[in-house]
C-alpha cells in the first residue's frame, strides 16, 4: 500500500515498456515489507537533464539508468564509483540528501551470478569475450578489477575491441582482436562469453561465433535471457562445455541496486521467480 512516507525509485530509459525491473523490484519489496515503490519512466533523451534534476526536486532515493541514458547521465552526476568510471557508464543512481551518485552493477551483477550458478572464481582465468558493446564494457571492467589473467575482447569492428582493452589495461592485461581471429583460438581461453544480442528471440538460430573450436572443460556464458537457453549455449553444451544464460545478470544486477538503495540484502529467490513469470 502506497503511503506519503513511500519512497519512491525507478528506471530511466527510452523505451521502457519492455522493461521486467517494475515487477521484480517491487516483489522484492513487498517480499520484505519496505516501503518503497518503483515505476518505469520513459524519458526522451532531450529531457534527461531535466528528469535527473527531478531526482532531487522530488527526492527520489533513485533509480536504474537504461539504453540510451548510461553515457549521457555520466556528466550530471555528482560523483561516481570506481567501476562506472572504469566502465564509462552508469546504470544506477543513489540519492544521498540531494548528491548524486552513480554506480554500474551490470558487471558485478554478472560475476555475482556465474559464481552462484557455476561456482568459478574468475581471478587468474583467460576470458574471451564477444562483443564491444556496453554489456561488454561492464563485463570486462569488473572481470579485471577481480583479478581475470587475460582479457580478449572478440568484434566485428575491431577497432572498438581494441580501444576498450586499452581502456583495461591499468587493472589487466587485454587485447582486441577479430572475431576471424578469436574462431581459431577458442581453446586458449578459460571463459567465452557472449555478451552481443545475436541469438535473442526472435533470431534464436544465429551464434555469435562458430562453436567448432569449444573445448569439454570451458565455460560457456551468453547474456542473453529470452531464450533460457540459446543455440550458442545449446551447441557449447555438447561439446562438453559448462554453459551459463543471461537471466542471472538481470536479476543480480536488480539486486545490487536494491541494496544500494536501501540499505538490505535483497530477495533475490524472489526476484528470479517474478522474471521468470513474466516470461
Amino acid at each position: 500500500m502506497l503511503t506519503s512516507s513511500t519512497r519512491l525509485v525507478g528506471l530511466f530509459g527510452h523505451p521502457v515498456a519492455h522493461s521486467k525491473s517494475p515487477q521484480m523490484h517491487n516483489a522484492a519489496f513487498a517480499e520484505l515489507k519496505l516501503d518503497y515503490a518503483y515505476l518505469a519512466f520513459a524519458v526522451e533523451p532531450p529531457r534527461l537533464s531535466a528528469a535527473v534534476e527531478a531526482i532531487r526536486a522530488l527526492h527520489l532515493r533513485g533509480v536504474n539508468v537504461t539504453i540510451p541514458h548510461k553515457v549521457a547521465v555520466l556528466p550530471l552526476l555528482d560523483e561516481i564509483s570506481k567501476e562506472a568510471e572504469l566502465i564509462g557508464a552508469v546504470n544506477t543512481i543513489v540519492n544521498e540528501d540531494g548528491k548524486l551518485i552513480g554506480y554500474n552493477t551490470d558487471g558485478i551483477g554478472y560475476l555475482s551470478a556465474l559464481e552462484e550458478e557455476t561456482g568459478i572464481d574468475i581471478s587468474g582465468k583467460r576470458v574471451l569475450l564477444l562483443g564491444a558493446g556496453g554489456a561488454c564494457r561492464a563485463v570486462a571492467a569488473q572481470m579485471a578489477l577481480h583479478g581475470a589473467e587475460h582479457i580478449a575482447i572478440a568484434a566485428r569492428a575491431q577497432e572498438r575491441a581494441e580501444s576498450l582493452a586499452a581502456r583495461l589495461r591499468v587493472h589487466a592485461t587485454a587485447d582486441g582482436l577479430s572475431l576471424e581471429a578469436a574462431a581459431v583460438q577458442l581453446d586458449a581461453y578459460d571463459v567465452i562469453v557472449n555478451t552481443t544480442p545475436v541469438g535473442m528471440h526472435p533470431a534464436e538460430d544465429a551464434v555469435p561465433i562458430g562453436t567448432d573450436g569449444l573445448r569439454a572443460g570451458q565455460l560457456v556464458s551468453d547474456l542473453i535471457y529470452n531464450p533460457r537457453k540459446t543455440r550458442f549455449l545449446h551447441e557449447a553444451e555438447a561439446r562438453g562445455c559448462v554453459v551459463s544464460g543471461g537471466l542471472g545478470m538481470f536479476v543480480h544486477q536488480g539486486a545490487h541496486a536494491f541494496r544500494l538503495w536501501t540499505g538490505v540484502a535483497a530477495p533475490i529467490d524472489v526476484m528470479r521467480q517474478t522474471v521468470e513469470s513474466c516470461l
